[in-house]
C-alpha cells in the first residue's frame, strides 16, 4: 500500500549503526549494504544531521553512485542540540544538503521530539520554516521523530496537522511497556490519521538476543528465523506503517533482512500466535512495575533519577547487557539532570505517592549494587 503518495516496501536501512573499520565508518561495506537493497527493490533511506558521518557516507555510497530518482532519503533536524537561534537550528539543514549532496529530500523530520526538547521547535518557528523548504522544492515531506508520552504526542498532533507522518519507536518488548507505552503512541498517531514510519523495530539490537525464554518460543516456531526478524516483522504487520526502519551494521545483516522482508506480505496468524506467546513470556519476568508517572520525582528531596534508574535496572533484568543498561541509566538519569541511585537517603516519601506501591528504596539499593556497583 502507498502513503504520501510514495510507493514505499515495508523495510527502510536505517543509517544510525553503520559498519565500522578503525573506528570511521566502512564505506565499502556500505556501497555493498546499500546495493544490495537498491536491488531487492528497496528504496528508503534515514540519516540525520546528528548520526556522526553517516550523511557523508551515504553521499558515497548512494547519493553519488545512483540516479536520484532511485531511492528515498530522510534527514532530520535536532534544534536541541546546541542551538541557542534560529539560525543556527537552520543551518543543520544546509549542512545535511551540503553533506548528502542529494539536492533534497524526500523526507525531512524534526528530530526527538518529547520532553524538554519539543520547546525548540516552538521556540525557533522551525514548524512554518520546515513548510517553506517543502514550498521551495527542497523537501517533499514532512514530519517529526517522538520520544515522549501519548498525551505529549496527541498535544503536538492538535497543534500541528499538517505534520504529514510520524516517526515511532515501536517493538514487540515495549508495545506494552508502561514506560514507553509503544501501543498507545501508535494508537495516538493513527487517530490522527498519521501514517507512521518506525525505528527500534529490534529496540537497539536487543531482540536480536532476547532473554533466553523468548528466544525458545521464536526457535521453536521457525527453527531458520533470526531473532530480529521477528521484531521487524512485528513492526511490519502493523496498519498504517510506511516503512520499518532497520539499523543494519554489517552485509549479513543486510542480507538476513533482505530474506524475509523482500515478498513480506503481512504476519501470518501463526506467527501472530508465536509472538503473542513471546510477549506473555516476556511480561513474565520480574520487572520493577514502574510506569514512570514520576510522581516520586516530585517530592524526592535529592533529586534521584527513580524511573530512569528502574528502567535501566529492567534493561539488565531482560537482556543481560550491562553496557546498554548503563547508557539507558546515563542518558534517562543523568542526562536529564538527575541524582544517581547512589544518592538516595532512604527517608521513604517516595513510596508515600507511589501508585504502583514500589518498594522503591529497596530496588534503588539493587540498581546502586548490581548496575553502578557502589
Amino acid at each position: 500500500m502507498a502513503y504520501l503518495g510514495e510507493d514505499i516496501k515495508k523495510l527502510g536501512f536505517g543509517l544510525m549503526r553503520l559498519p565500522q573499520k578503525d573506528d570511521v565508518i566502512d564505506v565499502e561495506q556500505v556501497k555493498e549494504m546499500v546495493d544490495l537493497f537498491l536491488d531487492a527493490g528497496f528504496t528508503y533511506f534515514d540519516t540525520a544531521w546528528a548520526y556522526a558521518g553517516s550523511e557523508d557516507a551515504i553521499r558515497q555510497a548512494l547519493v553519488e553512485r545512483y540516479p536520484r530518482e532511485r531511492f528515498l532519503l530522510a534527514t532530520k533536524n535536532a534544534a536541541w542540540s546546541n542551538c541557542k537561534t534560529k539560525e543556527e537550528a537552520m543551518a543543520q539543514f544546509d549542512t545535511s544538503l551540503k553533506q548528502t549532496g542529494a539536492g533534497y529530500f524526500d523526507f525531512y523530520l524534526l528530530h526527538n521530539l518529547g520532553e524538554g526538547r519539543t520547546h525548540f521547535f516552538d521556540d525557533f518557528d522551525l514548524w512554518n520554516w520546515v513548510q517553506e523548504k517543502k514550498q521551495a522544492g527542497l523537501v517533499k515531506h514532512v514530519g517529526f521523530s517522538f520520544h515522549s508520552t501519548p498525551g505529549e504526542l496527541d498535544a503536538i498532533l492538535t497543534a500541528h496537522p499538517e505534520m504529514e507522518f510520524v516517526q515511532l519507536q515501536i517493538n514487540y518488548a515495549d508495545w506494552e511497556n508502561p514506560a514507553i507505552q509503544s501501543r498507545a503512541c501508535y494508537e495516538v498517531a493513527r487517530k490522527h490519521g498519521k501514517p507512521v514510519i518506525i525505528m527500534e523495530p529490534v529496540k537497539g539490537g536487543m531482540l536480536a538476543t532476547p532473554p533466553e525464554s523468548v528466544e525458545k518460543i521464536l526457535k521453536a516456531a521457525e527453527p531458520d528465523s533470526s531473532a530480529a526478524s521477528w521484531g521487524i516483522r512485528f513492526a511490519a504487520g502493523l496498519e498504517g506503517v510506511i516503512t520499518v526502519l532497520s539499523g543494519m551494521s554489517n552485509v549479513e545483516q543486510m542480507k538476513d533482512n533482505l530474506s524475509y522482508m523482500k515478498d513480506f506480505q503481512g504476519l501470518t496468524e501463526e506467527e501472530k500466535r508465536t509472538l503473542k506467546e513471546a510477549q506473555e513470556e516476556l511480561s513474565r519476568i520480574p520487572l520493577v512495575p514502574c510506569t514512570s508517572c514520576n510522581y516520586c520525582a516530585k517530592v524526592c528531596p535529592k533529586n534521584i533519577g527513580i524511573s530512569g534508574s528502574f528502567t535501566a535496572m529492567n534493561y539488565l533484568t531482560l537482556y543481560g547487557n550491562k553496557d546498554a543498561a548503563l547508557h539507558q541509566e546515563n542518558w534517562l538519569v543523568g542526562g536529564h539532570g538527575k541524582k544517581s541511585a547512589a544518592e538516595c537517603v532512604k527517608c521513604g516519601k517516595c513510596e508515600e505517592v507511589c501508585p504502583q506501591h514500589i518498594a522503591i528504596r529497596e530496588n534503588l539499593e539493587k540498581v546502586t549494587k548490581e548496575l553502578l556497583n557502589k
